[in-house]
């Protein structure tokens, strides 16, 4: 409820924008706002489907306010949370003098994300990459890198793009001139669910690595796709071929004034900063005996990963508290607070690839050619 009166508060003031013409209902979870755009969606291949049931999530510039910076997310393929959801991806959008991140949702139907064209079926307008039908995903392999050796659920639709552009915002100079369609913003009105704990550990490792910035790679990020969320290197991952357009940053972009209700989120220091951790959604191996196995595995995994994350917090809290009580140097400060965010970093990706090992377990345990019911 405080998040749809921020947003609404945050549409009306739009004034003769173009975000003043877009129903609030169109909008996702706003987020962080910043003064100039992100680069244009680089040139990628997409990665092979690792197995039945997984998903692609286009990639996405993504702000990081530590740095005064976007960085690129890079697409991935991704198991959906629920049978029959789709993936409406985030988009940025101009309004009230800011851009303004709009995040992507988990749902029934495809909603608005700004008329950006992220590419492998996601063209600006709903979806093109595939479709559940009778309890499968069945994915359009015109659009979709799949393996049909092994996935066997496939059609092939030749799709025509007329939106070719690389731009990634909509509105503003320069931006995608296009609003939501009723049915889109229904799609935003209908239950849904945000990104799931892969996606977000996911963005957390792309954020933790400079050469994802844009300041760095110019628009043509190292890691520009993956195979499985959070891994960024091995044979899954994909580099940008080339930038989708040149990209100049404003030399003053750490300078940049932030709108009035948009304050800086600072990183995780501390791990009692991180969100809580999502349990894991129930293995569907289609063999009822090996889902109860897989869950307790799951379960097994998440109480160890809440331990050492207790177990951790509470280290740091004893170890800023002795350095409180020693009145210690603002160097001293810093290089605890340096070492924290590191311990905090690495406790993240560690769990990362625990999650994704076990996900991928669950994976292998399904006969083959039995997509997930």
């Amino acid at each position: 409820m405080q998040n749809r009166v921020i947003r609404t508060l945050l549409l009306a003031l739009a004034g003769l924008t173009i975000m003043l013409t877009i129903s609030a209902t169109s909008f996702a979870e706003v987020g962080v706002a910043i003064t100039f755009g992100p680069p244009a969606i680089p040139v990628y291949d997409q990665p092979i489907c690792p197995g039945d049931g997984y998903l692609w999530t286009p990639g996405y510039w993504a702000w990081d306010y530590d740095y005064d910076d976007y960085y690129w997310v890079p697409g991935t393929w991704v198991l959906a949370p629920e049978v029959g959801f789709l993936w409406t991806p985030g988009w940025w959008g101009w309004g009230d003098g800011a851009f303004v991140w709009n995040e992507g949702f988990w749902g029934p139907q495809i909603g608005f994300y700004g008329g950006i064209n992220y590419g492998f079926g996601y063209f600006g307008v709903g979806f093109q990459g595939g479709r559940w039908d009778g309890g499968h995903f069945f994915y359009n392999r015109a659009v979709m890198n799949v393996n049909v050796t092994e996935i066997h659920n496939v059609y092939s639709t030749n799709i025509v793009v007329n939106n070719n552009t690389r731009i990634s915002y909509n509105g503003g100079n320069g931006g995608v001139d296009r609003r939501p369609t009723s049915e889109e913003e229904a799609a935003a009105r209908e239950r849904h669910v945000g990104p799931v704990a892969a996606q977000t550990q996911h963005m957390q490792a792309a954020r933790s690595d400079p050469q994802q910035r844009a300041s760095v790679n110019m628009g043509r990020p190292a890691v520009a796709a993956t195979a499985r969320p959070g891994e960024f290197k091995g044979a899954g991952v994909v580099q940008a071929r080339e930038a989708g357009g040149r990209y100049t940053p404003p030399p003053n972009r750490g300078n940049q004034a932030r709108p009035e209700g948009n304050a800086a989120r600072p990183s995780a220091t501390h791990v009692s900063e991180l969100p809580p951790a999502e349990r894991p959604a129930p293995p569907n191996t289609g063999d009822a005996k090996q889902d109860q196995k897989f869950q307790k595995q799951q379960e097994k995994l998440y109480n160890q990963q809440q331990k050492e994350r207790q177990k951790v917090a509470q280290q740091q809290q004893k170890e800023d508290q002795k350095l409180a009580n020693q009145k210690a140097s603002d160097a001293q400060k810093q290089q605890q607070e340096q070492r924290h965010s590191q311990q905090t970093q690495q406790l993240q990706q560690k769990h990362t690839q625990q999650n994704t090992e076990m996900q991928q377990r669950v994976q292998a345990a399904r006969p083959a050619g039995r997509p997930p019911k």
